[in-house]
C-alpha cells in the first residue's frame, strides 16, 4: 500500500453525471470539471491524513485509522461518521451519498465513487499520477 505523496488529477471519467446525481451545483461542476485536483496523503501504517486541494484555494483533510469510526466531511462541508476500511488492496468508505473505493493501480491512485440513481449506478472514476 503506498498511498502516501502527491497525486494529480491525469482523467476523469462520469464527472458530470456523479457530480449531479449527488447534488454539487452547477457552477462548482463546471469549475472542477477540467481543474487538476491534488491530493496529498500522508499514510503512517493503518493512520492516514488525506488532503485534497480544489480551485480557488480551497483545501479538505480527513484524518482516519484503519477500521475505526471517525469523523469526515464531504466536499460540500457536510460532517458524518464513517469507518475506512481495507478490503484487499482497496481503501472503502462509505460517504452519505456514495460509496468509495481508493486503490493502486499501474502506478495510479484510483478512486472509484458510486451513487445509485432511478436508473442505476453512477460511476466516477478519478486517475491520478503520482507528481
Amino acid at each position: 500500500m503506498a498511498f502516501s505523496g502527491k497525486w494529480e488529477t491525469e482523467s476523469q471519467q462520469g464527472y458530470d453525471d456523479f457530480c449531479k446525481l449527488v447534488g454539487i451545483p452547477d457552477d462548482v461542476i463546471e469549475k472542477g470539471r477540467d481543474y487538476k485536483l491534488v491530493t496529498e496523503v500522508v499514510q503512517n501504517g493503518d493512520e492516514f491524513c488525506w488532503t485534497q486541494h480544489y480551485p480557488a484555494n480551497h483545501s479538505l483533510t480527513n484524518k482516519f485509522i484503519i477500521g475505526k469510526e471517525c469523523d469526515m466531511v464531504t466536499i460540500g462541508g457536510k460532517k458524518f461518521k464513517a469507518t475506512v476500511t481495507l478490503e484487499g488492496d482497496k481503501l472503502r468508505t462509505q460517504f452519505p451519498n456514495y460509496n468509495h473505493t481508493v486503490e493502486i493501480s499501474g502506478g495510479k491512485l484510483v478512486e472509484t465513487s458510486t451513487a445509485t440513481s432511478a436508473k442505476g449506478p453512477v460511476v466516477l472514476i478519478r486517475t491520478s499520477k503520482k507528481i
